[in-house]
């Protein structure tokens, strides 16, 4: 078990920058202005071609998720019948 500053267990947290994606990370479980700031990671870091590779997935993923997300708002839209 790992505790903060504020002498609260951690909670565990995952990084999704393209620094580190993916990463997992204890951090305060307070949120908002009362948390006390802790931070350590939780793993080592990912070795280079991870850090390469996972960003652009990200990307990629949320390109489709945006076009799903406008097929359905067109399908609403049109309120196609068949009949």
């Amino acid at each position: 078990m790992v505790l903060c500053l504020c002498n609260k267990q951690c909670v565990i947290r995952y990084s999704w920058t393209p620094r580190n994606p993916g990463r997992c990370f204890y951090c305060c479980p307070q949120t908002g202005g009362t948390n006390c700031g802790f931070f350590n990671w939780y793993d080592p870091p990912m070795c280079a071609r991870l850090t390469e590779i996972i960003p652009g997935l990200l990307m990629s993923r949320n390109v489709l998720e945006e076009s799903v997300n406008e097929l359905q708002a067109t399908n609403r839209r049109l309120k196609i019948c068949f009949c």
